[in-house]
């Protein structure tokens, strides 16, 4: 089987998800913040393996360095909203928040 390209194609590599080890790696946030971040929905895991593995996007270091900007000028709640609005999380309450605290 042959298959070409056109010259003018371009081709994009798919989307490379990172596991919690990397993200730690590469961001400089411990594990247990890595956690409680995606527990707080401030930052979203993409998938997870077929063993239980968060993986994350990309778009996971824009967020984690977003939040260290804000850190300590802005409370948790406000930083999510900042991050909705730039489209790196949806408007939703945290993954770890029962139906009553969405409503105080």
């Amino acid at each position: 089987m042959n298959i070409s390209i056109a010259p003018d194609a371009m081709w994009v590599p798919p989307p490379k998800l990172y596991r919690i080890g990397e993200v730690v790696r590469y961001s400089g946030f411990s594990r247990q913040t890595i956690h409680n971040y995606t527990t707080m929905g401030l930052i979203r895991e993409r998938e997870r393996t077929a063993g239980g593995h968060r993986m994350y996007g990309e778009d996971v270091f824009q967020a984690l360095a977003l939040i260290r900007s804000l850190k300590g000028k802005k409370r948790l709640g406000e930083i999510r909203e900042v991050l909705a609005a730039r489209g790196l999380i949806e408007h939703s309450r945290p993954a770890g928040a029962h139906a009553a605290d969405a409503q105080s």
